[in-house]
């Protein structure tokens, strides 16, 4: 999926306005999260927004999704749009319409794209700042209707002739009701609409009614949930909040008791498990128990510990389907929590045990699963999780009075060591360091990378570098996904 984000504010003195930039930073921030490729341009120029358009429209040849966003100024000129830049001309109609981006232009490179699903959403309509100048009538102001090419949606912030509120706070009233909005789980892309227009109508006490031209064949949405993205496990056990026990059935009762966060429930409920009971055990309920079980242990119970580390020999009876049921429970419930939403911080206190399994042949369709499943969720790895590849690291020191201070990581030629943030930093606006050593660090360079340490290479520079020598780095430090 790409995207093209433009807010334009500064304007010359009179016309600039607060929201857009604010904007489209807000909209390029929330398509990342949903793994879109973005674009974006704050302030463009007329020269900036074309060669923007053309690096767009580059992006579209390898994506079947595209997006376009502007907040802005725009207006109408002989029944076309133009979407302003700051350095527009507005000294007259031709001039404002050759220094301006045509939404024409716009709606044709994506039009002609490969993507089937094109997106167009303008918060646009502010006013015409030179209308007075112009000696324009009312019928002129906003944006003029147009027409939507096939698989494509138009999204106006106002119906034709009506201008759109700038808004009150941080964002203009109609991006701010889709920001709001756009994060329903499950909502196709002409409902969330129809929820944003609703949600400005209510801002505006009915003065801005939103308004879209469409042509979409199928349906899009923003935020699938992990239901319809898995098709394996039922959704009460992919957002196991839901589950629902049962205790006439031997794997909740088992469930219940690893859900007790007591280790003398926790411990004695593992040894019921065994192949006669498995047997009268569905994948659902698997699933459920493999995700307890992995919870359990990170709670500290031992037999839970116990289980993961004999996870090959204490399942070998369990049949094909049901082993892989309890190991896709377990590395679900790394990734992702009990609504099924995907964690921003992996539950990584066994990953390294878990992704241990790998390395047996026969668990392979586990790992293939999870690693299909990041895929489906948009989640953003360096090196994707449950395809076995490993990673070549390089950490970059300086010698020190009483150690090596990490100064960088490199991955594939970048830099990709995060400086910690400002609250980490001691009063002076220094950032503060803990100690560790190399065995330590490339522990915890393996979670922050999720990525298991039998697959990560890591190099340390200068060479000199040596297994008990005291390293430093800054408290709070991470690592940069893209």
């Amino acid at each position: 999926m790409a995207a093209l984000v433009i807010g334009n504010a500064d304007y010359p003195a009179g016309d600039e306005l607060e929201n857009p930039v604010n904007d489209a930073v807000d909209v390029s921030t929330k398509l990342k999260s949903y793994d879109f490729e973005v674009i974006l341009g704050t302030d463009c120029s007329n020269a900036d927004m074309e060669k923007k358009l053309k690096e767009f429209s580059v992006l579209l040849k390898t994506h079947d999704v595209g997006m376009f966003f502007f907040a802005g100024h725009g207006m109408q000129i002989d029944g076309s749009n133009y979407l302003l830049a700051i350095d527009t001309d507005g000294s007259s109609e031709i001039d404002a319409k050759h220094s301006s981006l045509s939404l024409d232009k716009v709606v044709e490179v994506m039009a002609k794209s490969k993507a089937s699903t094109k997106i167009i959403v303008l918060d646009a309509c502010r006013n015409n700042p030179w209308k007075r100048a112009w000696h324009r009538d009312a019928s002129m102001r906003g944006l003029a209707s147009v027409y939507a090419p096939k698989g494509t949606i138009i999204g106006f912030a106002t119906s034709p002739g009506e201008l759109a509120a700038d808004g009150i706070g941080r964002n203009g009233t109609y991006t701010e009701a889709l920001l709001q909005h756009i994060d329903t789980k499950d909502c196709p892309v002409e409902t969330m609409f129809k929820r944003v227009r609703n949600t400005v109508a209510a801002a505006t006490k009915g003065k801005q009614t939103t308004w879209e031209h469409t042509s979409l064949a199928g349906e899009f949405y923003f935020n699938l949930g992990i239901d319809k993205l898995v098709d394996e496990y039922d959704e009460t056990a992919l957002a196991d909040g839901l589950f629902g026990l049962d205790t006439s059935k031997p794997s909740h009762i088992i469930i219940k008791d690893l859900k007790s966060y007591n280790w003398y429930v926790q411990n004695p409920a593992l040894l019921k498990l065994d192949e006669k009971s498995v047997k009268r055990m569905g994948v659902n309920d698997l699933f459920v128990l493999g995700r307890n079980i992995y919870q359990a242990a990170c709670g500290s119970s031992g037999a839970a510990d116990v289980f993961i580390e004999n996870f090959v020999s204490r399942t070998a009876q369990f049949g094909a389907g049901k082993r892989k049921a309890l190991l896709d429970g377990m590395l679900f419930e790394i990734f992702f929590d009990s609504t099924g939403n995907f964690r921003q911080k992996i539950k990584g206190e066994y990953f390294d045990e878990v992704f241990d399994l790998q390395k047996v042949p026969a668990l392979k369709t586990s790992f293939d699963f999870i690693a299909d499943t990041l895929v489906a969720v948009g989640a953003n790895f360096i090196e994707l999780p449950g395809r076995g590849h490993e990673l070549n690291v390089t950490v970059s020191t300086k010698k020190g009075k009483k150690g090596y201070i990490v100064e960088s990581v490199f991955i594939g030629g970048q830099d990709v060591f995060q400086p910690p943030e400002s609250d980490w930093d001691d009063l002076d606006g220094i950032p503060s360091y803990s100690k560790t050593v190399i065995e330590r660090l490339n522990g915890n360079l393996s979670r922050e990378l999720v990525v298991p340490q039998r697959l990560l290479n890591v190099t340390y520079t200068p060479a000199t570098v040596g297994e008990d020598d005291v390293i430093y780095i800054a408290r709070g430090w991470s690592i940069k996904k893209s």
